[in-house]
């Protein structure tokens, strides 16, 4: 029995590739067509609702995920902004405390000095006094002093004793005589 071939033969003895054979140009357009049909077919119906749907679901996660971070991002700013606030309002509170503490130490400090100023001018006075009486009471002795000096001069100048009368005598005299003069 005589093979069959599988191939085509072009005369002159020549094999033709199948798919550029010509004989063969309808039995593959029609496969082409059916097989392309089919294949649409299967995409419209199955493949493209399947990846469209992936699409929306990826749409709507990523506006969900863009509404929560825009949702995120107000609440972060509105925390910031009473961050910002509360802060402020310590400074102002902390300037407030600092201001009345320094208020309230110089006021501290003038009434420490105005106390001190009053126990300086008591014991100033109190000191001018003191001084007053033992000038008061040193010139009410100093004639009795100088009496006492006088009395001694002479009696070692001379070798006698004055009596307590002539020396207060001269003692009052000395005051009137006028500076140089000898009688």
């Amino acid at each position: 029995m005589a093979e069959p071939t599988a191939h085509t033969e072009v005369p002159g003895g020549h094999a033709v590739f199948p798919p550029f054979d010509t004989q063969q140009f309808p039995s593959q357009l029609f496969w082409l067509s059916i097989t392309f049909i089919l294949l649409y077919v299967i995409m419209a119906k199955v493949a493209l609702p399947r990846i469209g749907s992936i699409f929306e679901e990826r749409d709507k996660l990523m506006s969900e995920d863009l509404e929560e971070a825009q949702r995120l991002k107000e609440k972060s700013d509105a925390a910031n902004a009473a961050y910002q606030q509360s802060l402020a309002d310590a400074r102002a509170r902390a300037e407030s405390i600092v201001n009345t503490m320094h208020e309230q130490q110089a006021a501290a400090a003038e009434e420490s000095n105005k106390q001190l100023e009053e126990q300086f001018r008591a014991r100033l006075a109190q000191s001018e006094a003191t001084i007053a009486k033992a000038r008061q009471h040193g010139m009410t002795h100093i004639t009795e002093i100088a009496a006492e000096v006088a009395k001694g001069i002479v009696e070692r100048l001379i070798g006698i004793s004055p009596n307590a009368k002539e020396i207060a005598d001269a003692s009052r005299e000395a005051p009137k005589r006028p500076e140089g003069s000898d009688t």
